[in-house]
């Protein structure tokens, strides 16, 4: 009698594709055929989830791909330079593969390291504040055989400030299990109620009340329920989760660990970008010891029915991943596409469980809630918002990287903090958050105050509030990028506009098509040949694509195109010229004679 092969779970799909990518440096027709019988599902199907995802590719990337970051901050450093030095060193342009199959150049969004432009990937190993001369040292000594592992060290951590000693909660010694061990002395509900009285809210940027959250997810019974961290940041400028989890894992997996007592779970994932490769090793070695110390697996220090684990998930490049049910989407071994809200992660979330998704910064503040106790916690910062905030700083500034704040300072001293270089414009959020000009500076940094909109938690109505609050920037939450009066404005925003049109899932049409529509009101500007109704149409385009877009991609694309038209004005209105009627001794191909030189130029630097 035959045994038919039992058919692995869907779940590992996108790690058997990682460990085929990293083998043989691309995914194969034959590897195709192989992975879809073997998984019992179509080639279409297959092929849907391979081109979704970045990192994937079908045809070979080279014995070593690299990954330029071409955001905005590394374009205002040495991106020029690195790129030309790349392509000479290695003999093809970007988008090529060296003929021995040795190179593959790629660019890339924001890849995690804005503190330290300009910044590259080779086969995920991080290379930082890159130079031609860097570069052709890189090249030569892999061409003599070298491991690119031997040449690579993981990224500084770039701690430029904390609060005194008194009132720094993230970035001072940490001794494993302390928080854990308190809950031997406390059952789930009173560990919510502390977290609901901590004022705690997401550290994402959707700033959910977290103790209500868990509520949600603690009322809703199931055979088994799951905790996911979202460790896929993603946001263009934003750092602060890589170095917690560099600098702090132990205090992360503790955060799951009491949020999975708090629940009721009793499995955990860190959901960790592809461009964080890097950091799984040092995580996983984390978890190993954790294990062997009674912190993780069964009877958690001797606590009956206190059984949880931790496992690492790798993406594979997709900005709308975090999203969480996209995430949870990317998991499954789907295309990582947002869902409708039919049903939240709490009621309905990965293998139709139960899910607490929460994101790396609010999970490491819980343990250090239960450490420091509730009442100190809340007389640091403000009334609203307690505790302390991190914040990635780059940009034209003396000291980017990370600062941990008492919420409240006022955005004036915080910019003299890191000594920014005459600022005019600011991208608070990244690029899904607003601008900031000279008019903010005496605002302060505060849930309440310095936020794309002023929104109140209503708990009679939190599914509405939880809809409100993705228009904000689901996204966002501690990114912040200064930039000099010398900058050119739109310049930048081309640069917002380009990210959001290549990381659209494309499920929403308004979004896919929408965003893209905004790419060619830009390039008008850029040129100089803007209409007023140029102006009329972006701010009406939208507002549909935030009001048809399921996800926070959509709903915040234009954010900081919209605050930058209103906050300077002057900018856009010296790029708009009179509306005229046609005449007929106008010589169209004399005027667009240089008109696709130009628009190559446009898009090749800034687009």
């Amino acid at each position: 009698m035959r045994v038919l092969k039992e058919k692995p779970l869907k779940t590992t799909l996108m790690s058997v594709l990682w460990d085929i990518q990293k083998k043989r440096r691309f995914i194969s027709h034959d590897d195709m055929t192989k992975i879809s019988k073997e998984f019992h599902i179509s080639r279409m199907e297959l092929e849907g989830v391979i081109s979704f995802y970045h990192f994937y590719h079908r045809e070979h990337a080279g014995k070593y791909t690299i990954y330029l970051n071409n955001s905005i901050v590394s374009k205002h450093k040495n991106y020029d330079e690195v790129k030309k030095a790349f392509e000479k060193e290695v003999g093809v342009d970007f988008g090529q593969v060296s003929d021995d199959k040795m190179f593959g150049l790629f660019e890339t969004a924001c890849i995690g390291l804005s503190d330290q432009e300009t910044s590259a990937l080779i086969n995920f190993n991080a290379f930082t504040d890159l130079t031609a001369i860097k570069v052709k040292n890189i090249i030569s000594r892999l061409r003599k055989g070298e491991k690119v592992e031997d040449l690579s060290k993981v990224p500084k951590n770039n701690i430029r400030y904390t609060p005194t000693k008194d009132k720094t909660v993230f970035f001072k010694n940490n001794i494993p299990g302390s928080a854990l061990r308190m809950l031997k002395k406390m059952d789930s509900n009173k560990v919510i109620d502390l977290v609901k009285l901590s004022k705690l809210a997401g550290r994402g940027g959707a700033f959910f009340p977290t103790g209500l959250k868990w509520k949600f997810c603690k009322d809703n019974e199931a055979n088994q329920k799951f905790v996911i961290c979202n460790a896929d940041e993603g946001e263009p400028g934003t750092f602060k989760d890589r170095v917690l989890m560099n600098r702090h894992p132990g205090l992360l997996l503790e955060g799951m660990a009491i949020a999975g007592y708090a629940v009721g779970a009793t499995k955990g994932f860190i959901y960790l970008r592809a461009e964080y490769a890097y950091l799984k090793d040092k995580i996983e070695k984390r978890i190993a010891d954790f294990k062997e110390k009674g912190l993780l697996g069964d009877n958690i220090l001797g606590i009956d029915n206190f059984n949880f684990d931790v496992s690492v998930y790798m993406g594979a490049g997709a900005y709308v991943c975090g999203e969480e049910t996209a995430m949870i989407q990317s998991m499954e071994g789907k295309r990582g596409e947002p869902t409708i809200k039919e049903f939240f992660p709490v009621e309905r979330g990965y293998l139709g469980k139960p899910t607490l998704v929460n994101n790396v910064e609010t999970l490491c503040a819980v343990p250090r809630i239960l450490e420091m106790g509730v009442e100190k916690w809340l007389n640091i910062g403000t009334e609203i918002t307690p505790g302390t905030k991190l914040i990635s700083v780059s940009g034209d500034c003396d000291k980017p990287g990370i600062y941990e704040i008492e919420w409240g300072m006022k955005l004036k001293d915080f910019l003299s903090l890191i000594g920014a270089q005459n600022p005019n414009f600011i991208l608070f959020n990244g690029y899904s958050g607003e601008c900031l000009s000279k008019d903010d500076f005496e605002r302060e940094i505060s849930g309440e105050n310095l936020l794309a909109e002023q929104i109140r938690f209503n708990p009679d109505d939190p599914i509405e509030y939880s809809k409100k609050m993705s228009a904000v920037g689901i996204r966002s939450g501690g990114s912040f990028m200064t930039f000099s009066k010398d900058r050119d404005l739109l310049y930048i925003l081309k640069n917002v506009n380009r990210f959001f049109v290549e990381e659209s899932c494309g499920i929403c049409v308004p979004c896919r098509t929408g965003n893209f529509l905004l790419k060619k009101k830009l390039n008008k500007f850029l040129l100089g040949n803007a209409e007023q109704k140029d102006l009329d149409d972006i701010k009406e385009w939208s507002k549909i694509i935030k009001r048809a877009s399921r996800c926070g991609l959509g709903q915040t694309s234009s954010t900081a195109l919209l605050c930058a038209m209103k906050k300077f004005p002057e900018v856009f209105q010296t790029k708009i010229t009179e509306n005229t009627d046609y005449s007929k001794s106008f010589d169209l191909d004399k005027a667009v004679e240089n008109y696709n030189e130009i628009v190559n130029e446009i898009e090749t630097n800034y687009g």
